[in-house]
C-alpha cells in the first residue's frame, strides 16, 4: 500500500512539473503573439492615415470635377437656349 502512495506522489510531483513547463511556455507563445499584434496594430494605423490621404484627394478630384462638368453643361444649355428662342422670335 506504501508503494502505491509513492508511485501515485511521484506521478503527481511529475504532473506538477510539466503542467508548470506548459504554462511557461504558452506565457511565451502569448508574449510573442502579443506582440505581432501590437506590430501589426501599428502598421494598420500608418495604413489608415494613407487611406484617409487618398480619401481626401478623391473628394478634392470629385469636386472639381463636378463643377467642371457642371460648367460645361450650363455652357451646352446655354448655347442650345439661345438657338431655340432665336428659332420662336422669328
Amino acid at each position: 500500500m506504501e508503494f502505491l502512495g509513492v508511485i501515485l506522489d511521484s506521478l503527481l510531483i511529475v504532473l506538477v512539473i510539466i503542467l508548470i513547463i506548459l504554462s511557461l511556455k504558452a506565457l511565451d507563445t502569448l508574449n510573442k503573439v502579443d506582440a505581432i499584434l501590437d506590430n501589426t496594430k501599428r502598421k494598420l494605423e500608418n495604413l489608415d492615415g494613407v487611406f484617409n490621404f487618398v480619401d481626401n484627394v478623391s473628394d478634392k478630384l470629385t469636386l472639381v470635377t463636378d463643377t467642371v462638368v457642371g460648367s460645361i453643361v450650363n455652357f451646352i444649355t446655354s448655347i442650345f437656349n439661345k438657338k431655340g428662342k432665336g428659332d420662336t422670335d422669328e
